[in-house]
Formats: C-alpha cells, structure tokens, sequence
C-alpha cells in the first residue's frame, strides 16, 4: 500500500508539539509493516533537512496556486520526504504557523488559507492519476486543519471523473483548532459552489478546513477512543459534534504510541543515567541531577514535573492554586513550557517566592524534557481535555506515575492506582476541580510512604507496551478496508 502522510510539522525538522512526534514515529511504523509510505510537508524557512536530495520537481503556477517546487529528499533513517517549497507562503515561516514578516508575528486570512491550501491540493495531486512525482498513493493520510482540504480535494477529483483518485483519511489531533477563513477564500481555494454549504465546508458563514476534511474523508481517526466519544458531544465537540456524530459510522478512536527509540530511560542519552524497571536504582542519579540542575534543596519528599503548554486545557491553573498544598506537605515543582503569559508571569512568580522548592524554565527545550520525566518522581498532568496525550506515556516509560484526569487519551492509557491496586499505574482524579486535583495530590503522597509499592507501580507503568509497533496496526487494517471496500 502507498501512503502519503500529510502534515504541517515533523519532528525534528519542524516541531510545535505532540503532532511532531507524531508525524516522525507513525509513517516509520507504518514502513516498518511493510507500507510505502512518503511524508509530505512544507519546506520552511530555516529549516534543517537531513538526507539525500533525490529530486527536484517543478510544479507550476495554476489558477491561483502560486509556482512551487517538490523536492525528494531520502533520509538516511525512515521513510522518504516530498518537501513542499513555496518561498512565498513558506520561506520565512518561523513555525508552521507564523511568520515573523507580519506585524503580530501571524499569517492572516486568505495567505494563512492559500499555505495549507497549497499544501493540500499538493497532497490530492499526489493521489490521482497526474501527480507530478511518478508515486501515486493509495491512501491520503491528512493530520489536522491544516491538511483538511485535502479530502476534499480528492472528492472533488473522483466528481471530475478521476477514479484512481486515493482513499482518505483524516486525523484529528485537537478538535479545538479548526482552520477557520473567510468564505471569499472558497473561490482562490479551488471550492466548488456545490460543497461551499452547511452539507460541506460552511460553518456559522465562514469556511473550516477541518470541516471539509470531516465532511469528505473516507475514513475519520482521532488519537483515543475515549476523545472518540467526548467529540460527539457539545461539551467537547467545538461546534462539530452534529457532524461527528452523523459521520460515527467512519469515527476510529486509535490510541498513539511513542516512539520508544527516542522516548526510553535504557538508551536515552540526554539523561544522566540509563535504567529500566528491572533496575530502578538509577533513577535517584537523574533525580538528584535534575535537583542540582534547578538549585532545589536535597530532599527525602516526591519532586514533581510538568511538561507542555502553559494553558488552562493543560490544568496549570489547578497546579499553581495547589502550589503550597503541595509544597507544604514536603514536595518539589519543576515547570517547563511556554503558553499564556498570564500562566507564564505565574509560574516566575511561583519559583521566585520559593527558589529552593520550585524550578521554572518558561522554554521548549527538548533535553530538559527528557530529563524531568527521567528525574520526577511523579508527572503532573491534570489536562481538562486531552486527545491522546504523550507526555503520560512517556512518564510511564520512565517510571513518573503521572497523575491525571479522567479525559481522552488519559483515560485510555492510565489506570488509577487505588481503582485498580494490582494493575495501577498512575493517579487519575475524580474529576476536574481543584478539590480533586489537591486529593489526587494527598494519595501521591500517601503512595511515595510505601516505597516498595511506589516500585512497584513504577514497574507497572514501565511494563506497559506505549510503542508504536503496536499501535499502527490498526492503522495498516483501515487502509486496507479503504483500499478494497
């Protein structure tokens, strides 16, 4: 099967966050189980390529699609890349969705539209019978608003007659962010009148990519069966739970996985000291690493990490007014993300009203990442939603029990450690209040007492199989189906 995997960020050219990850570990398991599989993406300004330029290929301006380039680059390790280069929509793009040439620092309407247009016209040409690089797909794979077109573009090509035109499918990583643009875009985008209606792209007047890509994909997935269902409901859905549900019929809910060559405490070498659940004892070096590392004291209590986005959906909000319920039973905070700058200024003010008990680094910084889930002892994670998440996963990989709320993908991938004492691998709170945050926190407490039980729940987390081997296997069987149905 022919795989073209469709994305704004890969890891580690570009990345922003768990799509990256995403998008560097699914297409190399999917090759791994025997698919040819090819990602494509734009070619941003700044960014470093590793691997072999194979190709040059030239796509001319067409309508209003701007002249670009499709360059073939093979990589020294994972599958092929067909880097799309646009110097116009792309050159100067600091992160997939920015530009530092704009007052603000953002793309606005119509070029913010035509980029991921482009990219998505792209994606379609590479799944009909004219696609420019002599590699038809079988299937279309679009992650997020930004490819959403693409499914569309397809549909569009099987109307005009194309019948080898590529299955699709679409991924939603986060509901919440939709690709939302004047309806006056339809026409620069190549939307046909009959698809510009509430039956296709329209949502409240305006046009959404993501939409299109719900209405018109022939398969839809989102990263976990519990976000699966918490989508089709208002609460959840962002004002496409309707669509959702009337489309539950091609709705998967596929749990991610982690990519355990990057993501493993046995050969992770941005830590200080290698380790598994067969041999814990290391952990304490990376513990007391990470404690020099902030200037926190020595200490016989649990040090607790977070990692992500400064926002309220991540639940820093509960994690500062718990502040000194935490610190005044004998825990440490360490705090790495950037996100509002509200949360920000907090979280500043936190570590310096308690320097020797609280670290911030207001930064993305990927080695300092790897370090806090190698050096807590427990990873905080109280997220309001979350689709999957990959932050828990790696936490249980690494021996942090994390504690977290019931939604999404936590739900999915971590069991509470009272609910279920023989199988427990984390804390999973009641529900999202601060209240249950703060009893969450108590039984962490509680549990850190019993240090041959804290053991054991380490193990327990660690022994759990996160890897993507096994969880693009449901991947390969839905292709398939779309393939032969």
């Amino acid at each position: 099967m022919k795989i073209l995997f469709v994305t704004p960020e890969c890891a580690p050219m570009v990345k922003t966050g768990g799509l990256g990850d995403v998008s560097a570990a699914l297409p190399r398991a999917l090759a791994q189980r025997g698919c040819d599989v090819a990602i494509l993406m734009p070619a941003y300004g700044e960014m470093r390529v590793e691997g072999t330029l194979a190709a040059t290929l030239t796509l001319p301006a067409e309508g209003r699609w701007p002249a670009a380039q499709l360059l073939h680059v093979v990589p020294a390790d994972g599958p092929p890349l067909f880097l799309l280069s646009c110097p116009a929509l792309y050159g100067s793009a600091a992160t997939p969705y920015s530009n530092p040439g704009d007052a603000d620092g953002h793309l606005h309407g119509h070029s913010q539209a035509l980029r991921f247009g482009l990219l998505a016209q792209v994606a379609a040409r590479i799944g009909s019978r004219d696609t420019p690089c002599g590699w038809q797909a079988d299937v279309v794979h679009a992650n997020d608003w930004p490819c959403g077109l693409a499914p569309l573009y397809l549909h569009q090509r099987r109307e005009a007659g194309d019948a080898t035109a590529a299955r699709s499918v679409m991924t939603i990583h986060n509901l919440a962010f939709q690709g939302v643009f004047p309806m006056d875009a339809a026409d620069m985008l190549g939307i046909h009148p009959v698809h510009r209606g509430i039956e296709g792209v329209e949502y409240w007047g305006q046009l959404s990519m993501l939409k299109a890509g719900l209405q018109f994909a022939d398969a839809i997935t989102t990263v976990s069966p519990t976000y699966a269902r918490e989508i089709q409901e208002p609460e959840l859905g962002f004002g496409l739970d309707g669509v959702l549900r009337a489309r539950a019929d091609r709705l998967h809910g596929l749990i991610n996985g982690i990519d355990t060559a990057v993501w493993n405490p046995r050969t992770d070498p941005l830590i200080h000291a290698a380790y598994g659940p067969d041999d814990l004892g290391p952990k304490a070096v990376n513990r007391a690493a990470l404690r020099r590392h902030c200037g926190l004291a020595d200490s016989d209590g649990p040090l607790f990490g977070f990692v992500g986005r400064l926002t309220s959906q991540k639940g820093l909000d509960l994690v500062l007014q718990g502040s000194a319920h935490l610190l005044s039973q004998g825990g440490q905070l360490v705090v790495l993300g950037k996100g509002d700058p509200d949360l920000e200024q907090a979280v500043w003010a936190l570590a310096l009203a308690h320097p020797r008990q609280v670290y911030a680094s207001v930064a993305f910084d990927e080695t300092l990442a790897h370090r806090i889930e190698a050096g807590a002892d427990c990873f905080l994670m109280p997220s309001r939603f979350e689709p999957c998440g990959l932050n828990q996963m790696y936490s249980l990989a690494y021996g942090t029990p994390p504690l977290v709320t019931p939604t999404g993908g936590l739900a999915d991938t971590v069991t509470d450690a009272d609910a279920a004492r023989a199988e427990g691998t984390g804390f999973v709170m009641d529900a999202v209040t601060q209240s249950a945050y703060e009893a969450a926190l108590d039984r962490v407490f509680s549990a850190w007492e019993d240090r041959p039980g804290w053991q054991r729940l380490q193990q327990r987390g660690m022994l759990r199989d996160h890897g993507w081997e096994s969880a693009a296997r449901p991947y390969v069987s839905l292709y398939q189906a779309l393939i032969e149905g």
